[in-house]
């Protein structure tokens, strides 16, 4: 999986082996090797090559593009998979982004939503707090 994302990373981010490789402290020859699945990138370099990309080091060698037939995502932003839509509308949000964000069961979630860009969850509270302070500033 790491040579896969080494390879689409540089491609995504327009950048030549040998401009990663300098980047990195390394010949292209090894970087070549580590995109062809040859050999793997010490930690170290693991390391510099995810804060190049801006992904974590995580993602840079565990995500697998099949799973979800996207690139890896930048730091902070998560593919979680795909959900169901039951049949009152219901969805099951699944167990890695309720832990990342930490949402408990029985937490009231707001649905946004934006026709050209999808639907957003936010907690009630974070919202009202939001709005409470917008109309502070107002004041």
């Amino acid at each position: 999986m790491i040579s896969e994302n080494l390879y689409s990373l540089r491609k995504l981010h327009e950048l030549t082996q040998e401009e990663v490789a300098e980047k990195v402290g390394v010949s292209r020859q090894a970087l070549a090797k580590w995109e062809n699945g040859e050999t793997v990138p010490d930690i170290e370099k693991s390391a510099l090559l995810a804060e190049l990309y801006d992904v974590t080091l995580d993602e840079l060698v565990t995500y697998s593009k099949e799973t979800y037939q996207l690139n890896v995502p930048p730091k902070g932003k998560h593919v979680f998979g795909v959900v169901t839509v039951g049949d009152k509308g219901q969805i099951v949000i699944p167990h890695k982004a309720r832990k990342i964000f930490r949402i408990n069961s029985g937490e009231r979630l707001i649905v946004l939503g934006d026709e050209n860009q999808g639907l957003a969850l936010i907690r009630e509270s974070n919202l009202l707090n939001l709005l409470n302070e917008a109309q502070k500033e107002e004041s």
